[in-house]
């Protein structure tokens, strides 16, 4: 078709068909795959109702030069939308976006479940990318697998896109995380890269209020300066699994000779256990320094810290009856 005809098509399509209206009514949900033809674009836009002459249209785009620009992706166009606004959109990308929101300290089996609502995969299946022995090296991370480096945000994902696109997006905000100035401080403390987000994600399970981050991580630096036990409760319940509020000694027994139990292990544990953020991480790099060894919670969350044993078992003796006072309060007995 000569690109006269061409014009004039279109000269008759203006007249004959008016300006459309500015989109009304609930936006139609289209999809455009990979690898589809501009006449499976059309045929889709004709028979959901977004365009009432598919000839013309297609005369159109091709004169618009849109024919061989439209994007896949997943799209959202009100009935009544103008063709030159329908073909901006599919031309740009302006694909549908959801929120994938990740909270601090979110563990992989928390985390895979809103991956797999983005991509449209089965979350089990997401899970096990993201816990293969091979994940870390994929996506440049010290590992072990990608517990702990799926930095927490919000994010703003096209919808059915790409499992690697995502996770390459979550993993490049947490290389980010990682300025100079913070490598440079990391290397003050003599620690690995692991080793920081290690700790970080204990201390990101520990702390409620993140005012308290640079003294539990003080707390935990104190500990292992010395050779002392972690005694993290929080690594405990990530090997039980991590689907208990509240830790008790028969739970603990079951799981004694876990790597994570640092009860039983020395150091640190083998990897993160959920995925700090970056409060966690910057406290952890810049402790408060302090002589205390010990801390026990508040029902509130805070905690009471402690330089002693001594000292420490004083404060569980006066929160014990706080505590009991708060679980009745909660219906817990």
């Amino acid at each position: 078709m000569s690109r006269a005809i061409a014009v004039s098509l279109c000269l008759v399509l203006v007249v004959g068909c008016g300006s459309p209206s500015p989109g009304s009514g609930p936006p139609v949900h289209i999809t455009v795959p990979s690898g589809a033809t501009f006449q499976e674009v059309v045929d889709t836009l004709y028979s959901r109702g977004l365009v009432d002459k598919p000839l013309f249209f297609s005369v159109y785009a091709r004169w618009k030069g849109a024919d061989t620009e439209i994007r896949a992706g997943a799209y959202a166009i009100s009935p009544g939308t103008s063709w030159s606004l329908i073909l901006r959109d599919l031309t740009e990308g302006r694909v549908l976006t959801d929120t994938l929101t990740i909270p601090e300290g979110f563990r992989l089996t928390q985390i895979a479940p809103r991956i797999g609502e983005i991509t449209g995969q089965d979350p089990d299946t997401v899970l096990a990318f993201l816990v293969a022995d091979s994940a870390d090296r994929r996506f440049g991370v010290p590992g072990p697998g990608l517990e702990g480096y799926l930095f927490p945000e919000s994010y703003w994902v096209a919808r059915g896109v790409p499992l690697d696109s995502v996770l390459e997006i979550m993993v490049g905000q947490y290389r980010a995380f990682w300025t100079p100035e913070r490598i440079a401080e990391r290397e003050a403390l003599g620690m690995t890269e692991q080793e920081v987000v290690t700790l970080a994600s204990v201390v990101q399970a520990e702390a409620r209020s993140p005012d308290e981050m640079p003294v539990i991580a003080s707390v935990y630096h104190n500990r292992l300066a010395r050779g002392q036990l972690l005694q993290a409760d929080p690594t405990v319940l990530y090997a039980l699994g991590g689907h208990r509020t509240r830790l008790l000694f028969a739970a603990m027994d079951s799981v004694a000779d876990h790597p994570y139990n640092t009860y039983t292990h020395a150091g640190l544990p083998p990897g993160p256990i959920g995925s700090p953020g970056a409060a966690a991480l910057d406290a952890t790099l810049n402790p408060t320094p302090t002589d205390f060894y010990y801390f026990v919670a508040r029902p509130d969350g805070t905690h009471v810290f402690s330089r002693t044993l001594a000292e420490h078992n004083q404060a569980v003796a006066r929160l014990r009856d706080e505590w009991a006072r708060y679980r009745r309060e909660q219906g817990q007995g």
